[in-house]
């Protein structure tokens, strides 16, 4: 499964990135290897519990924990199979749709209909409509902020150099208040309300020193080349932004399920509450990297090139509406789909640009490949489901 999030979701990622010719694939993957598996191994631990027991009621399989290790088993093999096939295709799906519809499809075989606990499903739901609206209209202003005080200036290659740090200090402050207040915690290092901002506004402030230091080394090749060349440089920081991002909200897709799994085998009975322990979380953020430097340039492509033609401005409007999205969904343990946020920022900054700049049938595909997602992992949980118990005779 998690595999399958590093080979379908990293486009989410990178796909703005390669898209615009900021960073090249290679770099990409080495970029989001890094980053990725950061976000899930510091601050994947927050949204993992909503996945893991939000679905479903665990208290209905007490005196069932075998039905219920089956059902998660069968839940990720489901998700991870249509994965695999989506992504093979180069279908930009979403991770949270595939493991949501398994589980759903697990309680109906095994409890009915009765027993998913249909209101956080319809909350997730809903998410997947708000969030890619909340990113596409934050890409929009960022890109006309940006178009205003840079692009349109008299001297916008001094403008990038000059402001350019800001944007990067925002980036990260952004980053560093969901890994110190929510991440740090899950693997030892829990950090009081002072420390978090201090940590925060130190990180901010590193990363803004480094881009100015950057872009005044290249002022003349940003002269020489053009403005974009300067959004290119700060692409880097949006790029691991994102990855990170995407690492601390999707890794939960992977190991939430597994936590279970392994909370029940255990104890040897569904307890309210569990840890998720460091280990699982480094086994999710392992096959992410694995998923990605494999499987991931397929996705990447369509995703880079295929909705709206991407400027490196327009990619760094895009990537920062959506990790800024990602990163708050996850600091209040929302699990929302990191795709359909991405592609509606893209959407943003494509009609930021006028509607004839997107390719419409492409996003009618995309969206087509997203209302298939949920009723496939619903129907391969089930199939998976009576071939586990047909095999282990439970």
């Amino acid at each position: 499964m998690a595999f399958g999030i590093g080979a379908n979701d990293v486009a989410n990622a990178m796909g703005t990135s390669v898209g615009s010719k900021a960073i090249t694939f290679k770099q990409a993957i080495f970029i989001a290897a890094i980053f990725e598996f950061l976000g899930a191994y510091l601050a994947g631990g927050e949204v993992t519990s909503t996945i893991r027991k939000g679905i479903v009621d665990p208290d209905l399989y007490v005196g069932k924990e075998n039905i219920f290790i089956i059902g998660m088993m069968s839940s990720l093999c489901a998700a991870g199979t249509w994965l695999l096939i989506a992504s093979s295709k180069g279908w930009p799906v979403s991770t949270t749709h595939s493991i949501v519809g398994s589980i759903v499809g697990f309680v109906i075989i095994s409890a009915g209909f009765e027993a998913v606990s249909w209101d956080k499903v319809g909350t997730i739901a809903a998410s997947w409509i708000v969030s890619p609206a909340i990113s596409g209209t934050f890409a929009f202003l960022l890109f006309l902020s940006a178009k205003k005080f840079i692009l349109d200036r008299r001297d916008p290659s001094q403008a990038a150099v000059t402001l350019i740090p800001v944007y990067s200090f925002f980036v990260a402050v952004i980053i560093g208040l969901v890994t110190a207040r929510k991440g740090l915690k899950h693997v030892g290092i829990p950090l009081t309300d002072n420390e978090v901002v201090i940590v925060t506004i130190g990180l901010g402030i590193i990363v803004s020193i480094i881009s100015s230091i950057l872009l005044n080394i290249n002022k003349e090749k940003i002269r020489e080349h053009g403005v974009e060349s300067a959004f290119a440089i700060l692409m880097i920081v949006t790029a691991s932004a994102m990855a990170f991002a995407h690492g601390s909200n999707d890794v939960a897709n992977a190991i939430g399920p597994m936590s279970a799994i392994i909370s029940v085998a255990s104890e040897g009975a569904i307890g309210a509450k569990a840890t998720v322990s460091p280990w699982v979380l480094l086994i999710g953020g392992i096959g992410i990297v694995f998923g990605l430097s494999m499987l991931g340039g397929r996705v990447i492509r369509t995703v880079g090139s295929k909705i709206t033609h991407l400027t490196p401005s327009l990619g760094f409007s895009a990537e920062m509406a959506a990790a800024s999205t990602v990163v708050a969904a996850t600091y209040i343990g929302f699990p929302i789909s990191t795709t359909h946020t991405l592609v509606g920022a893209v959407i943003g900054v494509g009609l930021a640009k006028g509607v004839s700049h997107l390719d419409l049938s492409s996003i009618g595909r995309i969206i087509l490949s997203w209302v298939v997602t949920i009723p496939a992992g619903a129907s391969l949980t089930v199939l998976f489901y009576v071939l586990i118990r047909l095999v282990t005779g439970v």
